[in-house]
């Protein structure tokens, strides 16, 4: 129990913990931020400080650290625990780049054969982290490097897409062909060209002309002053991309529930390995702050038998006396220093 309650504010460790929060790369090491409290514990303390020292010494080094795509996706995990939920596009995306992210932090700190170990406190944290490799690979044939669902993604998906594209060639064609014959009448400007409006390929027109081009008036312009023409000639065709639009979007859910499948009996696992990246991101955070305040690593020594007592004295404004069962030697190891 931390006496009195506002300890942080009186000290100034509430500035510290923000300025630590915002050098985190994700809600993952923010968290952790948030969690961070005071130990008593010499391990856990020796620990700590040299996970940050060696961190620093990563920030000075030749090799580039992975630090991109720290993605919280522990929220998208959770959610898939029922059958028939899915990941979608953009969550798969996040993972498979979080994963590669844990994935080259790994090997970050795995020494080749007989390299010496680095960073042997970290190297330590990252040793039973799960990685998927695999798993990143599978996604890979999914997604294309935007996060969008490829088309060979399945054959059904490719020959959706194929007839889209078919489909729209020949819309464009017959649009191209009209406008032409419109702009030679003196319909429209020469300039013109088909417009979509509510995924369908129109002409626009203005008003005085609209019967002059056989088709289905859809829109009009905020100022009144152009129509949007749908010619009679192209209108099966646009609904036929609707149509293929519609079946895309099942194929694609189809695609990513099946695929999510593989995935929900490895979510521990994922999420196991998300608790490492939030390590990380923490322990960068510290290293980033440390350098930036010019702190230095404090020494540090068992000290059981030392216990610091205040004792009042009775009298206002006199300082309190520490009274310590080894001797003054035992007070040397406190320092004045900056400390993370």
């Amino acid at each position: 129990m931390i006496y009195p309650q506002n300890f942080e504010q009186k000290t100034g460790f509430d500035k510290i913990r923000h300025l630590i929060t915002e050098k985190c790369l994700s809600p993952l090491g923010e968290e952790r931020v948030a969690e961070m409290g005071f130990s008593a514990d010499f391990e856990v303390v020796s620990k700590r400080l040299e996970q940050t020292d060696e961190f620093i010494r990563i920030l000075h080094g030749d090799t580039e650290f992975p630090a991109s795509y720290f993605f919280d996706v522990r929220y998208s995990l959770k959610r898939i625990r029922p059958e028939g939920t899915w990941l979608d596009e953009r969550e798969l995306f996040d993972l498979k780049r979080s994963l590669q992210t844990i994935n080259d932090i790994v090997r970050f700190f795995k020494p080749m054969d007989d390299e010496e170990i680095k960073y042997p406190a970290l190297t330590e944290l990252a040793g039973d982290i799960f990685v998927f490799p695999q798993l990143i690979g599978k996604i890979d044939s999914i997604l294309d490097k935007f996060g969008k669902v490829k088309d060979s993604a399945s054959s059904t998906l490719s020959q959706i897409r194929r007839e889209m594209t078919i489909t729209m060639s020949g819309i464009s064609r017959s649009l191209q062909s009209i406008l032409r014959a419109a702009q030679s009448d003196g319909v429209v400007d020469k300039d013109v060209t088909p417009t979509m409006r509510d995924g369908r390929l129109m002409i626009p027109v203005a008003p005085a002309f609209k019967r002059k081009i056989k088709g289905i008036v859809h829109d009009e312009s905020a100022s009144g002053k152009t129509v949007f023409i749908e010619p009679e000639v192209v209108v099966e065709a646009n609904n036929r991309i609707r149509e293929l639009e519609g079946e895309e979007r099942r194929e694609i859910i189809k695609i990513l529930t099946e695929f999510t499948n593989v995935i929900r009996p490895l979510a521990p696992d994922i999420l196991q390995s998300y608790e490492f990246l939030a390590d990380i991101d923490f322990i960068r955070a510290k290293a980033l702050f440390a350098e930036q305040v010019k702190a230095i690593k404090p020494g540090t020594c068992r000290a059981s038998a030392l216990i610091p007592v205040f004792t009042e004295t009775g009298q206002a404004g006199s300082s309190p006396r520490y009274r310590a069962d080894r001797g003054k030697t035992d007070l040397d190891h406190i320092r004045s220093e900056r400390r993370w």
